[in-house]
């Protein structure tokens, strides 16, 4: 059967269901999670969310994250993700953590997400929260306006590298690896040994050649 590449999910999870994602990849506001959820498709639900869907609490708590782990991130995936949405505000949003997390060279394409003049995170009372309280300075040098104490800043709510390592198996592999596909993929076949390259490269959202690596080195090391 031929393989078509896919680099986005069919749908991003919303709701119950991403916050179990969220709570899967070390954000900590419910106690239960998802095992191993993809990584930069959970990123991108919760801006969805956070943004469009106007959950502040989400959206404080990735931006938490992403100032944590951002190192863990496949930022070629991530980015062509951002670069695929339709939502204006939300690029706007990944355009600003791009002038951010200025440390991460590899998301300076993340500020051509957005084009325009600045955008207002609130619906309505920005002007009025900006003169009372100022702008939230992480977000100052970007295209996104956020008054002060909007988002909080709550680094305790989100697991070290060290204790998500412990949960979630890509992000220890990435450590390994570095994040890329095929750390992804190592990452998958431990825990699902049985499955074809194609299946493989599927999940991971990788190419097929990359699977088909994987999966040969994959045999070599359990060969008996």
């Amino acid at each position: 059967m031929s393989y078509n590449r896919a680099i986005a999910p069919e749908v991003y999870s919303s709701k119950d269901a991403l916050t179990k994602d969220m709570v899967g990849i070390g954000m900590l506001f419910a106690e239960r999670g998802s095992k191993n959820p993809n990584i930069e498709n959970t990123l991108v639900a919760a801006s969805l969310e956070g943004v469009e869907g106007q959950d502040y609490r989400a959206l404080s708590l990735l931006v938490d994250w992403l100032e944590i782990h951002m190192e863990r991130v496949n930022a070629d995936r991530l980015i062509q993700l951002v670069l695929n949405l339709e939502s204006k505000p939300v690029r706007c949003f990944w355009a600003a953590m791009g002038y951010f997390i200025k440390k991460d060279r590899r998301l300076k394409k993340l500020q051509t997400a957005y084009r325009g003049g600045r955008l207002d995170l609130l619906s309505t009372g920005t002007e009025f929260l900006v003169k009372r309280s100022g702008e939230d300075s992480r977000f100052s040098e970007g295209p996104l306006r956020v008054p002060e104490k909007t988002l909080r800043h709550r680094p305790k709510d989100i697991l070290t590298p060290t204790e998500l390592a412990k949960r979630h198996s890509t992000y220890r592999t990435r450590l390994i690896l570095g994040p890329t596909y095929r750390a992804d993929m190592w990452a998958i076949i431990e825990n699902e040994p049985e499955l074809s390259a194609s299946e493989l490269a599927r999940q991971a959202y990788g190419s097929f050649a990359t699977a088909w690596q994987v999966k040969k080195d994959w045999n070599i090391l359990v060969k008996r």
